[in-house]
């Protein structure tokens, strides 16, 4: 149907894009409203420690509690926080902004297929594709910071395909918001300098919009820095925004048992009771031994495969982090488990298509700064601890190489069927 509606009058396009929106949003609510309000694992202690810090209570009691060793996560602390000041400590305000975010993905993701493609029916079908897919949108029920990164890295994108001066300082400022949200702003910025290295200079030699590219990058690291200076000097965490246990993500990651997955054995090194200063030999020690491991066993090959699938072949698990089987029955479960991996199968099978049709396809350069950080992050989750849930993050930008997969795969039924129908006239 989507491929029918005309794409010639502008009013008609807007009306199509908004009711799908209209669409994911009522869809979406009512998963909100269906689901348990109890938030676990990290998201616990995002919304958790809210009504502590408000009456004095600090973010962490030791260097070796999880807002001492992961400080980056503080820029979205502060966002918690924020809402809560404005809308009161209501976990259904956290998870409707969650949806919102996720519709002005669908927009972004649309506008980028544009940018990139210049054709609205797959801009339509990128949209539908993510939109379909439970295993990216379950997760808005938690206090999660992969839509709102996810949001904010896209729009940096965009920003920067619009190649104009203005356009390069805010893109700065989206990618700074979006790294203190979900610090995986380094695999962004490596994505964003290959594209810049090979393609603007290497292929095109063009210095201006090299130059404007770093204006993006130093805004970024200036407000990045300032962010962290700021969040020490208010006294909500005196870590900044560091990264004071480096050694972990490498320690789960590396685990040959566990394919690279977060394990419960990996408890038995955490000692909440003993400092930095002690438990750092110990994760360094059993870093170690985990690459001794692979090196004796030849491991190496197999870890990184078994990663891949875990990444990009499993569910996300998004629907187990909502604690869905709480109030539902297990056949529902059940139900809801293969909706959702059918809907992550679908975009993987069409991505793989649309990556074979790129070959053929008339396409922007611009498509490259996107794929560039989707490769760069697929390589460090190779080393560092990985969940399919990580990929959320990149789900839309599969969907964009998706849609020309769906749009080629329907296509070729489309000339199969007139096929069917000349030979029955033949005959």
């Amino acid at each position: 149907m989507l491929m029918q509606i005309s794409t010639d009058n502008r009013r008609i396009n807007i009306i199509v894009i908004t009711s799908l929106m209209l669409v994911f949003m009522i869809v979406g609510t009512t998963w909100i409203l269906h689901v348990p309000n109890t938030q676990i694992s990290d998201f616990g202690n995002f919304w958790d420690r809210v009504p502590g810090f408000f009456v004095g209570d600090k973010l962490y009691q030791t260097d070796n509690d999880y807002f001492s060793k992961y400080a980056y996560q503080t820029g979205f602390m502060v966002y918690i926080l924020s809402v809560v000041k404005l809308f009161g400590y209501k976990i259904f305000v956290i998870q409707f902004l969650n949806v919102i975010y996720q519709a002005l993905i669908l927009l972004f993701t649309y506008l980028l297929v544009i940018k990139i493609f210049d054709n609205i029916k797959l801009a339509r079908l990128s949209v539908l594709l993510l939109m379909v897919d439970l295993d990216w949108f379950a997760l808005n029920s938690q206090a999660s910071n992969q839509y709102l990164g996810s949001l904010l890295y896209l729009i940096t994108f965009y920003l920067l395909m619009q190649d104009k001066s203005r356009y390069y300082i805010l893109a700065g400022i989206t990618l700074a918001a979006g790294c203190l949200i979900r610090p995986i702003g380094p695999v962004i910025i490596a994505g964003i300098v290959v594209f810049t290295i090979c393609y603007l200079l290497l292929k095109n030699k063009d210095y201006h919009r090299i130059g404007k590219i770093m204006i993006s990058l130093a805004v970024y690291f200036i407000l990045f820095s300032l962010a962290g200076w700021g969040i020490k000097a208010t006294g909500i965490n005196n870590y900044g925004l560091s990264n004071n246990d480096p050694e972990w993500k490498f320690v789960t990651g590396l685990n040959y048992q566990s394919n690279g997955t977060y394990s419960s054995d990996m408890d038995k090194l955490i000692d909440a009771n003993k400092s930095r200063a002690q438990m750092n030999p110990v994760e360094q020690t059993k870093l170690h031994s985990e690459i001794d491991f692979l090196n004796q066993h030849h491991a190496w090959f197999k870890l990184f495969v078994n990663k891949t699938q875990v990444l990009w072949s499993t569910r996300t698990m998004a629907t187990d982090f909502t604690s869905f089987g709480l109030n539902h029955s297990a056949k529902t479960v059940d139900l809801i488990n293969y909706l959702a991996y059918a809907g992550s199968i679908m975009l993987i099978i069409f991505s793989w298509i649309g990556s074979l049709a790129l070959f053929k396809a008339k396409f922007s350069n611009n498509l490259y700064l996107l794929l560039l950080p989707l490769l760069a992050f697929a390589v460090v989750q190779l080393v560092i601890e990985v969940q399919g849930r990580y990929r959320i993050e990149f789900l839309p930008i599969l969907s964009i190489v998706g849609s020309l997969g769906l749009y080629n795969t329907i296509n070729s039924f489309s000339y199969l069927k007139i096929g069917q129908k000349n030979t029955l006239r033949f005959n």
